[in-house]
């Protein structure tokens, strides 16, 4: 596995990450980690690798674009301290984009989008001893669906940026159309965004493989 034992992992992101994680820091009892991916993650590493001593931290928040992750960059990353910091943002930068199209204030597009997920890379990257990037999805087989033709393009600037800073790539987009061969988009998520905990697994197996674990 990659990650080295005795490693803080933070995790970063929106909603998808969120789930319902502990304030203001997501790690301890009680569900802290949330009941998405995150968790699912923690729970693996510790039942298939408990010797590894992985501390597992969720730092996601609901609704975040790129900009609001770094609003909250120092706090909720840089003075955490990571060993190894996974990050997955992007969903909601394009969702606004054809939800809210009036409030054209609340999306993020590309060319913000792009430079401002380099700048907190390239700032952090020199800190940690490895680094996570993941791509945002949309649980939609077609690709000429406008939203999931513009989150794809999002995808390409992540594994760009994974590319050129050496980070661990998480291709969570792939990892959907694989399922999707099979299933319905309704039976992982009813807004094709946000998914039941079949689709979060689909996530945390993804994230697992990509390091190793599986």
């Amino acid at each position: 596995m990659l990650i080295e034992p005795g490693s803080k992992l933070v995790m970063i992101g929106d909603s998808i990450t969120d789930c319902g994680r502990a304030r203001p820091v997501g790690e301890g009892l009680f569900d802290a980690l949330g009941k998405g991916y995150v968790s699912l993650v923690d729970a693996h590493l510790q039942a298939s690798a408990p010797e590894g001593r992985i501390r597992v931290v969720n730092m996601g928040v609901s609704g975040n674009t790129v900009r609001d992750l770094e609003a909250r960059w120092q706090t909720d990353v840089l003075d955490l301290a990571p060993d190894w910091l996974s990050v997955m943002i992007g969903i909601n930068d394009v969702w606004r984009q054809f939800d809210t199209p009036y409030q054209t204030e609340w999306a993020v597009p590309l060319e913000v989008y792009a430079p401002t997920l380099r700048r907190l890379v390239e700032q952090t990257r020199p800190r940690l001893k490895g680094l996570v990037l993941m791509t945002p999805y949309f649980i939609e087989p077609n690709q000429n669906d406008p939203m999931r033709a513009r989150m794809d393009q999002y995808g390409a600037i992540v594994r760009e940026v994974a590319e050129q800073y050496g980070a661990v790539l998480v291709d969570t987009q792939a990892a959907f159309d694989r399922v999707l061969g099979c299933l319905h988009p309704m039976a992982l998520a009813w807004d094709r965004v946000h998914p039941n905990l079949a689709g979060h697994m689909v996530i945390a197996r993804a994230f697992l493989k990509a390091i190793g674990a599986l």
